[in-house]
């Protein structure tokens, strides 16, 4: 007898992948918010990789005991060990939280000089290409995709789009030195989504894949942040007594397990730009209510902002089947 292989239904396909950008526009708004704290924390710790090893590790700790105390995430690290073990995950799968943290050291690094505005539009620089090349590559749980004129489109809008929303403030070169490091952390952001999506596949779950995340992220902040004690001393500002610049790592939590979770419907790309558009609407957003010295809310920000989200509904459209 043959076995019938069974596939979902397109309507159910759709309403899958529609549900995932909604979920990805809103961890992008919390991206936003992420930097904003982090940022600030960098400055006051007037030590940006310390500030990173503060809201990483506060989210590990959190992680720590939700994910035993939870019974899908001790059914997640059971199956993570058997994945290991039997080679269907590779460890090199495992390493995306190396790629969290480098995002998150750059918030605390660059945040205060650049601001929220000229920090995204360089990690959107690096993303949009870097999706690309993720997804052609089948590096994610989706396997290979094909770059279609539509996802082109989709990339170079967003990338227009943040141009535009930032322009008065890219010409400064100091500024466009610095942003390099957000640039390559945009890089290594599409990379850490797909094999965050591998492990959550491998896991069947989404907190063990966070889990596992910030583990890796927080072990290579540590050692980062040793060589630097060693070589140029220990931050000189005090810890902050405001609660809320300790939610980074918390927030974190939540953008890890939404993009592990839905990355296997929407793909890394389309996944990519529907958190980036969250990031270019919270940063407006951010900056409308609660405005800092760098921002610059104007109409260009605003038109950007609305063409990144013209961009990620360009790239989602997928083209009539030919008869």
């Amino acid at each position: 007898m043959t076995a019938t292989i069974t596939k979902a239904p397109p309507a159910l396909t759709a309403g899958r992948r529609i549900a995932g950008v909604g979920l990805a526009v809103a961890s992008g708004i919390a991206v936003a918010v992420q930097s904003r704290i982090n940022g600030e924390l960098g400055v006051r710790l007037a030590d940006g990789i310390a500030a990173a090893v503060v809201s990483f590790g506060l989210g590990l700790l959190v992680l720590l005991v939700l994910v035993p105390a939870t019974p899908a995430g001790r059914r997640g690290l059971s199956a993570l060990r058997a994945a290991l073990a039997d080679g269907s995950l590779r460890p090199w799968q495992c390493l995306g939280g190396v790629c969290g943290a480098f995002l998150v050291a750059s918030q605390g690094l660059t945040i205060g000089t650049l601001g929220v505005a000229v920090f995204t539009v360089a990690v959107v620089a690096g993303q949009s290409g870097s999706s690309l090349l993720v997804d052609r590559a089948g590096i994610g749980p989706t396997g290979r995709q094909a770059v279609t004129p539509n996802r082109l489109v989709g990339a170079a809008l967003t990338v227009l789009a943040v141009l535009l929303a930032v322009g008065d403030r890219l010409g400064d070169p100091g500024t466009l030195g610095l942003a390099v490091l957000p640039l390559l952390a945009g890089v290594g952001l599409a990379w850490q989504q797909a094999v965050n999506g591998r492990v959550r596949a491998a896991s069947g779950s989404a907190l063990a894949a966070t889990l596992v995340n910030f583990t890796v992220g927080t072990v290579a902040l540590l050692v980062t942040f040793a060589v630097g004690v060693a070589v140029r001393g220990g931050p000189t500002g005090g810890l902050p007594t405001e609660p809320w610049l300790y939610l980074g790592g918390p927030i974190g939590i939540v953008f890890i397990a939404i993009a592990a979770a839905i990355v296997r419907f929407t793909g890394v790309l389309l996944l990519g730009l529907a958190t980036i558009a969250g990031q270019v609407v919270g940063a407006v957003l951010l900056d409308l209510v609660l405005p800092t010295a760098a921002s610059h809310p104007g109409v260009a920000t605003l038109l950007g902002a609305a063409l990144t989200l013209v961009a990620v509904l360009v790239a989602a459209r997928t083209p009539a089947r030919r008869r």
